[in-house]
């Protein structure tokens, strides 16, 4: 178990930091693999490359990441009675799920623009009903 923790601390960190290289223009807008390439650099290590939910740090979780396949985003970040809107999955990127009663284990990524952050949501998309 300690073993797991540490693992899933370790790729927690390395997420973080490497999400900070995302913002100097690795991708560029209008690629049509800029979403899946930012996903893959920061988000695959918990939700799993194809955003099934089946990381490779979602086995040391308490609270299992999102399977994007089955499109249950529960949250309703701009209180507009509707879950999973594209700002709701925006506010959830940029400032994590923890302020809306989601767990704290997802950090959020204040740091990327909004194309980087429209990029992911239209991967997030193309994920629903794989």
């Amino acid at each position: 178990m300690r073993l797991k923790v540490l693992k899933l601390a370790g790729w927690f960190f390395f997420s973080l930091a490497f999400s900070g290289s995302t913002q100097s223009g690795s991708t560029q807008a209008g690629e049509p693999d800029d979403g899946q390439l930012l996903f893959a650099s920061i988000c695959a290590s918990c939700h799993g490359e194809k955003g099934d939910g089946n990381g490779v740090l979602a086995d040391a979780m308490i609270l299992k990441p999102r399977d994007f396949a089955l499109a249950a985003f529960k949250f309703d970040t701009d209180a507009d009675w509707q879950t999973g809107t594209d700002v709701d999955l925006a506010t959830i990127i940029k400032e994590g799920p923890g302020p809306y009663g989601g767990s704290s284990l997802m950090p959020a990524f204040a740091d990327l623009n909004e194309e980087q952050v429209a990029s992911l949501i239209r991967f997030i998309r193309s994920r629903v009903g794989q």
